[in-house]
């Protein structure tokens, strides 16, 4: 599967964004018709199947089978659109076409609009969605309603058929039994500590130095990594951040990806001043902690740790 997925680095990547999104627009919720739950249209049966999320290391995994009979006459062009049943749950979908991401209106879920092959008369298409929920597993079943599957078959009549998605989380323990509604956190609560650094001199005269950064995530609010900018002093410059990790100055990303509930997270980002820096005192800079999910910056709970101010000294031998 092709995933059309976004960055938050700089402006020039986010315009990058929104211009696949004028291509491909957002998928809105998926469209209600009588033919869909309520009875079969007599060309296109739709099978989509319970969703049972699986207590992992690392949250809970599931996948839902989707079987779609075609019975028309001609072949079709085809197009299945899912509505997370979880914000930020979706993880793949079986097919080669690219899935393009839509936000609906006034939530943080999102629709998934992906292509398949067309569909011939006749024939019988078995797919795998796969789902994952970074969030702490718990001695209980849940539930979360509101997924679905729309499947939609374009030819002389065109057809769209949409089922819902039964969602469970199994029980630490193995139960489904009385579940509990799953609730997910709608603002971030995340925060970064910084160190002071010290920049060498290296042969060519200019200095190297590293920010020890330490960036923890609390709760399960969805989220498409973090990102960290760096406001440097006059004279400093950002060069990288370790573990590697994809930077577009002054922005980074985090290293690791998404994160757990409670995990927490130590890097460095690497600075530099040119040859003919004074030794001393370099100023103080500022390490700003931002959270994304799609096109839209996060709210935090407690935005005053968000920000991690850090002293930079340059000196002459080794630190």
């Amino acid at each position: 599967m092709t995933t059309i997925k976004t960055r938050h680095l700089t402006v020039g990547v986010l315009a990058t964004a929104m211009a696949v999104l004028a291509v491909a627009p957002a998928a809105q919720a998926a469209p209600q018709v009588g033919q869909g739950d309520l009875g079969q249209p007599k060309d296109t049966s739709v099978t989509v199947g319970r969703l049972v999320l699986e207590p992992t290391e690392r949250g809970y995994r599931g996948s839902v089978p989707l079987t779609i009979s075609y019975r028309g006459t001609e072949t079709a062009d085809l197009q299945v659109t899912i509505a997370e049943p979880v914000a930020g749950a979706f993880e793949n979908f079986d097919s080669d076409f690219p899935c393009f991401y839509g936000q609906r209106e006034g939530e943080l879920r999102r629709d998934i609009r992906c292509g398949a092959s067309p569909i011939r008369g006749g024939e019988r298409r078995d797919y795998t969605i796969d789902f994952e929920v970074l969030t702490a597993t718990q001695a209980y079943a849940m539930s979360a309603v509101g997924g679905a599957v729309t499947v939609q078959t374009i030819d002389s009549q065109p057809v769209t058929v949409t089922k819902s998605i039964d969602t469970l989380f199994r029980s630490t323990t193995g139960s489904l039994r009385n579940p509990r509604p799953y609730v997910q956190d709608t603002q971030t609560d995340a925060s970064v500590t910084a160190g002071a650094a010290t920049l060498v001199r290296q042969e060519d005269g200019s200095y190297l130095g590293r920010v020890p950064l330490t960036v923890r995530y609390n709760g399960d609010a969805p989220h498409d990594g973090l990102q960290l900018e760096a406001v440097l002093p006059d004279g400093v410059q950002l060069r990288g951040i370790s573990p590697g990790a994809v930077c577009a100055f002054p922005w980074c990303e985090v290293p690791g990806g998404d994160f757990m509930p409670g995990e927490e997270r130590s890097m460095e980002l690497l600075v530099s001043a040119p040859a003919g820096t004074a030794p001393g005192d370099l100023g103080t800079g500022t390490a700003r902690l931002h959270t994304f999910f799609f096109l839209d910056e996060l709210s935090d709970v407690d935005p005053s740790d968000n920000a991690a101010a850090f002293s930079l000294t340059a000196v002459d031998g080794a630190a």
